[in-house]
């Protein structure tokens, strides 16, 4: 009796010490767990968040991120809208964008509390008001321009609902206004039956802080001062040879000029291939097509090798883009020393210029770029050419060392490049990208920061037929665990 006696509180004792053990493991893991979470909550909120979202859309680009590091003046988010109702994307991309830069300062504005600060600062509710003191500029980013919604659905289904998330693309580009003393215009061209920009077109442009006005060189006969960029959309028809001279002059006199070549128009330009020849890029007939880089067999929609290099491949990622009937050129001897071409697009070397009556097998380019360099004192060369021998060593130094002008003409062999029908259609590959950077190439104290939306369309997998590697990953894995689970266990089992 004494031994069972002494067994039970033997046994009692085991399990209260057991117990006390396993209750102290307990108040250990939450003790560690409360403090991990309690630091957790002091990290950035780049680092504490990570997007697992279909469509990485709080995902901050290389070009986004160097801005923020290179960002040396204070500017501020003025946020006019009950943080308590905003949209949980919004807030989140917020604080991860601005948590990338020390220069940049949140500020929340409840506008039912303080309705006179909409007011004053001239915003609307649901605005986030962007700023920099130092140069006393400001803009404004609305939600709607954030969470964009398809408007066309509304009409058609009487709902709608943000198809895509647009944070980035308008915060970088405000950041980028703000602290930038640059901004362009361009001109585009009328009267040659051109075609229009599309509303991505558009929207690219307005975030690098470039604006548009329409010309008719017809009608005026110059090009305006405050010109920076003069581009010729898709002529349809063909330009007069005064517009030939005017816009030679103009580039010989430091211009830029930007053409894109119609894939639909069948009229003879005479005088446009003039102008693009004087300049090494001599049009070939007919239409592209390649034989060896194309899409699935459509010889015409092509796939082009693209050389570009510093500014103009920047951020380019897969050097991927779509052409659709394009016109094509070959690069020959400018009509001037001072002019120098060279080609950023071309087919492969099984490239074809395809007419009704002959195919004729080449290298073409698809895109490129004539620089026409020239001093300064070129203008008044025969004016002191009597003085010339007299001058001296150093004023010899001086003029070679005089900064030149340079006047610039980029051609692009195909509008397809930036149609919508081509770009909305194959979303993945790099056409804007490119087109934004032989943009901003033009100019030295530009860079393309123009962001793409992000769509916020749920993508499926459409895959059909799985390969032997994807079943094995799929069935044949955890067929393997589920088998040496039940072996382990079988044995266990038995001893």
């Amino acid at each position: 009796m004494k031994e069972k006696i002494k067994n039970i509180f033997s046994s009692t004792s085991m399990t209260w010490r057991n117990g006390s053990y396993s209750v102290g493991l307990i108040v250990l893991v939450i003790a560690i767990a409360v403090i991990i979470n309690m630091i957790a909550g002091q990290l950035p909120e780049n680092i504490r968040n990570i997007d697992i979202s279909d469509n990485r859309i709080y995902e901050i680009s290389d070009t986004s991120r160097e801005i923020l590091k290179d960002l040396n003046q204070e500017v501020t988010f003025t946020v006019y809208a009950e943080k308590s109702s905003t949209d949980d994307m919004i807030k989140t991309f917020l604080d991860k964008y601005t948590a990338l830069s020390d220069k940049i300062t949140v500020e929340w504005v409840d506008p039912v509390l303080h309705p006179s600060e909409l007011t004053e600062n001239d915003v609307s509710e649901d605005t986030i008001l962007i700023s920099c003191e130092d140069t006393e500029k400001s803009t404004t980013v609305a939600f709607s321009d954030i969470l964009v919604t398809d408007e066309y659905s509304y009409y058609t289904t009487g709902s709608s609902a943000a198809t895509e998330f647009d944070g980035e693309g308008q915060f970088t580009s405000a950041v980028n206004y703000v602290t930038s003393d640059s901004q362009k215009k361009i001109y585009y061209t009328t009267g040659h039956g051109e075609a229009t920009f599309s509303s991505s077109v558009t929207d690219l442009l307005e975030k690098n802080n470039m604006t548009q006005e329409e010309l008719n060189l017809l009608m005026t006969g110059e090009i305006p001062e405050d010109c920076d960029l003069l581009f010729m959309y898709s002529p349809a028809t063909d330009i007069t040879e005064d517009e030939q001279t005017l816009l030679k002059d103009y580039i010989a006199g430091g211009g830029k000029v930007y053409i894109t070549l119609s894939s639909e128009s069948t009229e003879d330009t005479p005088n446009l291939d003039a102008l693009l020849s004087a300049y090494g890029m001599t049009p070939a007939d007919g239409y592209i097509a390649d034989m060896s880089r194309n899409y699935q067999g459509n010889y015409y929609y092509i796939f082009p090798e693209i050389s570009a290099y510093d500014e103009m491949a920047e951020g380019l990622a897969s050097n991927m883009v779509l052409l659709i009937n394009a016109r094509g050129m070959t690069i020959t001897d400018p009509e001037a020393d001072t002019i120098t071409v060279s080609s950023f697009m071309d087919t492969s070397d099984q490239g074809y210029a395809v007419t009704e009556e002959s195919q004729t097998e080449g290298t073409y380019s698809l895109g490129a770029v004539a620089t026409q360099t020239l001093s300064a004192a070129d203008t008044s060369e025969e004016e002191e050419k009597d003085s010339s021998e007299e001058t001296d060593a150093s004023e010899d130094t001086e003029d070679s060392e005089e900064e030149l002008e340079e006047g610039r003409l980029t051609v692009l062999a195909a509008d397809s490049l930036i149609n919508s029908q081509v770009t909305d259609s194959f979303t993945t590959l790099e056409n804007l990208d490119l087109f934004m950077n032989t943009i901003s190439a033009n100019f030295d104290d530009v860079e393309n920061v123009a962001i793409e939306a992000k769509s916020l369309e749920v993508t499926y997998n459409t895959m059909q037929h799985a390969g032997v590697i994807s079943l094995l990953v799929i069935f044949g894995i955890p067929v393997v665990i589920l088998v040496f689970g039940f072996v382990r266990w079988w044995k266990r089992r038995k001893v």
